[in-house]
């Protein structure tokens, strides 16, 4: 099987010019990005149940994996939430599966967003890692808009091992990730 494009980018291209940049000794002193967790809330799953699978087989058709669905792990009467009710989906991704679906969320889903502007270079939580919250399904080429419901989001994160932010946001930045610029446009 052959390596995945931007496996292969990372490799030839941004190792060696983080090493450069940050000033590494070892290869394996560059930060890699690790898998990418999915994640998606389905609130109104307390009353229909069937939304839980649409939410699988949405998340399912988007990533080529199946996800699982999340358990509400304590009971709230003003959500009518129940201890062990299905309450979401998530699905995590690794190694080729985890680099095919950045190279098509950064090249294909990303420019499909309205008035995208780029993704914002501050949802870094200070171990490396990126958060972005999407706000429509439909992005993604995979869903077809006649078969949708509901439109509704998803967190996606990219877990990293950079020691710090900067070097997670030059990883991510070197992947092709489009954040937002930060000089204003005049």
């Amino acid at each position: 099987m052959a390596l995945p494009r931007l496996k292969e980018k990372y490799l030839k291209e941004i190792v060696p010019a983080l090493m450069e940049k940050f000033g590494y000794t070892s290869v394996m002193q560059v930060p890699k990005l690790l898998k990418v967790t999915i994640n998606k809330g389905i609130g109104e799953a307390t009353s229909d149940k069937k939304l839980i699978d649409v939410g699988i087989e949405e998340i399912g058709l988007i990533v080529g994996q199946k996800p699982v669905a999340t358990i509400a792990k304590k009971s709230v009467s003003n959500f009518k939430l129940r201890e062990g009710m299905p309450i979401g989906v998530k699905v995590t991704l690794r190694a080729s599966r985890m680099y095919e679906f950045v190279d098509r969320l950064i090249n294909v889903s990303l420019p499909r967003v309205r008035d995208f502007r780029g993704v914002n270079d501050k949802s870094f939580d200070g171990r490396g890692n990126y958060t972005m919250g999407i706000k429509e399904q439909i992005i993604f080429p995979e869903i077809s808009i006649d078969k949708v419901k509901d439109i509704s989001g998803m967190d996606i994160t990219f877990v990293t091992n950079a020691n710090t932010d900067e070097e997670a946001f030059e990883l991510l930045k070197a992947l092709g990730m489009p954040f937002k610029s930060l000089k204003k446009e005049i």
